[in-house]
């Protein structure tokens, strides 16, 4: 099968897409280059480098989205805060996955998650003279760190997987304690190690934010995705844990993505929280007309982003929201196939002598889902990423995540199931060639 594939061949592609070291190349830039080599190569890479999902877009949403067309959304500019039935179905969505009470007004759509984190961040960084820093719990998505980087906003990191529990307290004290941050993000489950937040730890989050005055930004990109709990339920326990429920100081990003499959069309679900909409922030008359948050955001930042996300595709996360709150579309259970998929994957890697970075959260085995981590013996994160791509596999290294961790991060939504003998030879190749000391 040609494998592995010639260091020649990956190198000159590398240097043609002007990557010096494959091993820390960002998400799309691997998925360019490996591209490039499936080209020339004509060898099928087992793809594992980026989060696209793995099924097909949720129906709901599709009818939906044609109907509107059909009846001639596009000929019209949408309303920047959004289509009443988007609103609406958010904020019913919000009470009945996470129990959190909101407004249609709180609930904006926006152009996916990744616009919605860089509104938040350009302007939470900006309605406090004194608080200009963002602070990520790592490890996290590499882009978002890009686009502090863009917009000139300083951050600090710290990853959190030494800081569980009752740890996390001191950590987000000492992280906190000078009073120039103006906003906390993470997920959970978190991309990439796959670890979620207890009840407990939201809570402390929640404290600290209260008690400095600090936004949480909860990117929930991978909502109710967390399959050891059966969260399918609208209306009944158990929830999502959420910060939403110790704070009033958050933001939640609510991806359209990954829950239902909706990427291509780009769309999220903003809630901002009541208090939050509301308050009145003259520091924010620097840079725009309006100096109540929830208005600066939408009519300020969100505007100058894109002036609105498509019609036709509010229309299809409102149908989706809507079949969810009524119980007519089980979206939980259209995508325990990740974890199906995540659980035999990991089982190929420690059958071939790989393992877990990531493996215990608070006590218990990680969850199987969209993403896992894994490192060989005697290799690097960086190291074993550049030999891996010779075997014909393709993920991205732990380095570019803010973990302090050796290793590789891996999504399952892009390896197909008729793939997994290949990826199950490559591994043992693998393996007989570094053989473990």
């Amino acid at each position: 099968m040609n494998i592995p594939i010639s260091q020649e061949v990956i190198n000159r592609i590398a240097a043609e897409n002007k990557i010096s070291n494959p091993g820390k190349a960002s998400i799309r830039e691997m998925r360019k280059m490996v591209g490039d080599i499936e080209k020339e190569t004509g060898i099928r890479f087992v793809k594992m480098e980026m989060g696209i999902p793995g099924l097909p877009a949720a129906k709901v949403g599709v009818d939906a989205q044609i109907e509107a067309l059909r009846n001639g959304v596009a000929a019209v500019y949408p309303e920047i805060y959004g289509v009443a039935e988007f609103k609406t179905e958010g904020a019913r969505f919000v009470k009945n996955f996470l129990d959190i009470d909101v407004t249609p007004e709180c609930c904006v759509p926006t152009v996916g998650s990744m616009q919605a984190g860089f509104c938040t961040f350009l302007t939470l960084t900006r309605y406090d003279k004194n608080k200009t820093k963002v602070l990520f719990i790592d490890p996290g998505f590499p882009v978002q760190k890009q686009q502090c980087r863009v917009l000139d906003i300083p951050y600090q990191t710290f990853d959190v997987y030494d800081y569980r529990g009752d740890k996390l307290r001191g950590k987000l004290e000492e992280e906190l304690k000078n009073g120039d941050v103006a906003c906390i993000i993470y997920s959970s489950p978190n991309n990439p190690a796959w670890f979620c937040f207890t009840e407990y730890e939201m809570q402390i989050i929640g404290e600290m934010a209260n008690k400095y005055g600090v936004v949480v930004i909860e990117d929930d990109a991978y909502f109710l995705m967390d399959t050891r709990k059966d969260y399918s339920v609208p209306g009944q326990p158990p929830y999502q844990p959420t910060v939403a429920k110790y704070t009033d100081r958050y933001v939640l990003l609510i991806s359209g993505s990954k829950a239902f499959s909706y990427a291509g069309e780009r769309i999220a679900l903003m809630v901002v929280s009541p208090m939050l909409f509301n308050l009145e922030c003259p520091d924010l008359s620097r840079y725009y007309s309006q100096t109540q948050l929830g208005r600066a955001i939408i009519f300020g930042t969100l505007y100058c982003l894109s002036s609105g996300a498509a019609h036709s595709v509010q229309y299809a996360m409102a149908a989706m929201l809507k079949g969810a709150n009524d119980g007519t579309y089980n979206f939980v259970k259209d995508i325990e196939e990740y974890a199906d998929k995540a659980r035999i994957m990991k089982k190929m890697l420690i059958d071939n002598g790989f393992y877990i970075v990531y493996d215990q959260d608070m006590g218990e085995p990680i969850s199987d889902g969209f993403y896992f981590t894994f490192c060989y013996p005697g290799f690097t994160g960086v190291n074993l990423l550049n030999k891996l791509i010779a075997y014909g596999i393709s993920a991205i290294s732990l380095d570019i995540t803010g973990s302090t961790r050796q290793g590789i991060r891996a999504c399952v939504s892009q390896v197909w199931r008729d793939q997994f003998d290949d990826l199950r030879e490559r591994l043992e190749l693998f393996h007989r060639d570094h053989p473990i000391a």
